[in-house]
């Protein structure tokens, strides 16, 4: 029996239903491939049995779990801190280093709900508590005019790759939130690849062959 699906989420795309009602949601199109999933009575936040959950202009891989059991064993395994979740992500900043792991803590901001600040020192600025992040960055290469970056996370804090890579110089492609250089398309451009440590085997997906080469 499977025990989980793996599923490619498109950028643009929220992961699940808008609160607009608008159409237009991976977990939508993710019953259309599989409505048997559609038969069981999923909790708050995790529509068609959606384990964890992507920001809107990212794409990349989904996990789905099968059955209500392997759901909460998925969400033991994301919040264990042994998996390693892989993303590929474009910049066009250059910093003077090709690796680089950044510990700081994460908690929202105080004056606007939309993003997340990164502990600078004892005394900024925040709400509520400091989350514990960890991100492992790698350049990758380059396409067209743009750089190639790999950030691999061990925590899951909202948020966790834009804010730390804005903070080391590497603000993502249209990420307007955290300080990114504006793109025609109005998104930013981060792609989840792959999850190590899942108990099965599960596909590499690679970045959408359209990303951008050029401003």
């Amino acid at each position: 029996m499977t025990r989980w699906i793996t599923f490619g989420k498109e950028a643009g795309e929220s992961t699940l239903p808008r609160h607009d009602g608008k159409p237009g949601s991976a977990s939508e199109r993710l019953l259309e491939q599989h409505p048997e999933q559609a038969d069981i009575s999923w909790p708050k936040g995790f529509d068609a049995g959606i384990v964890h959950r992507l920001d809107g202009s990212t794409s990349g891989l989904l996990l789905v779990a099968c059955s209500l059991s392997d759901l909460t064993y998925a969400r033991k395994l994301f919040g264990s801190g042994d998996l390693r979740k892989r993303y590929r992500f474009l910049t066009n900043r250059v910093v003077g280093w090709r690796k680089h792991t950044i510990t700081a803590p994460l908690a929202h901001d105080r004056k606007d709900r939309r993003k997340m600040v990164w502990q600078r020192g004892a005394k900024t600025p925040h709400r509520g508590k400091w989350y514990p992040a960890h991100t492992e960055f790698r350049r990758i290469g380059r396409r067209g005019d743009l750089h190639v970056w790999e950030a691999v996370i061990t925590t899951g804090v909202t948020h966790q790759i834009r804010i730390h890579a804005a903070s080391c110089g590497l603000a993502l492609l249209g990420d307007r939130l955290y300080g990114g250089t504006a793109h025609p398309s109005g998104q930013f451009y981060l792609h989840h690849m792959h999850v190590e440590g899942w108990p099965e085997a599960i596909p590499l997906i690679e970045p959408p062959s359209d990303w951008p080469e050029s401003l």
